[in-house]
């Protein structure tokens, strides 16, 4: 099967740790960001290598298992995360939001129709706080269906 392992801009996204911090806690933060909206994992745990958050513990589905990936990876320092230990990931497509993307145009050539744009921030309410700020460099979900 492998290691799911999912890239990042580590340059961008959320900043919830400075640079210089140990691992351990950032590590600490990072489990925090994830429980502050938690999308379903139980026995959360988290640790931070270099540039690489491993998260583990019981995904209630794969919805929940792909949220904690975005939750983790949409932070500012983070490159990779690695999330063998939750489960399986499910269907969904992963977007790169690129310069001038908006939820609506994401919507339009993800789903074929620009009004959706209110499917892919509610699949994304834990990443996306609000739909009319997302950034380049940015990893979002496309919900199927």
């Amino acid at each position: 099967m492998g290691v799911p392992l999912f890239d990042f801009a580590a340059n961008v996204g959320k900043k919830i740790f400075n640079r210089g911090e140990d691992s351990i806690t950032i590590a600490q933060k990072l489990k925090k960001h994830i429980d502050a909206n938690n999308p379903g994992i139980s026995d959360l745990d988290v640790i931070f290598d270099g540039d690489t958050a491993t998260i583990s513990g019981t995904a209630n589905d794969a919805a929940a298992y792909e949220k904690a990936v975005l939750m983790a990876g949409n932070v500012e320092g983070v490159a990779k995360v690695e999330a063998a230990a939750l489960g399986a990931p499910g269907d969904s497509t992963f977007v790169l939001v690129k310069e001038g993307d908006t939820l609506w145009g994401i919507a339009e050539r993800e789903l074929g129709n620009g009004s959706r744009y209110n499917e892919i921030f509610a699949a994304n309410r834990e990443v996306i706080e609000n739909p009319d700020l997302i950034f380049p460099g940015q990893k979002i979900r496309i919900p199927k269906g």
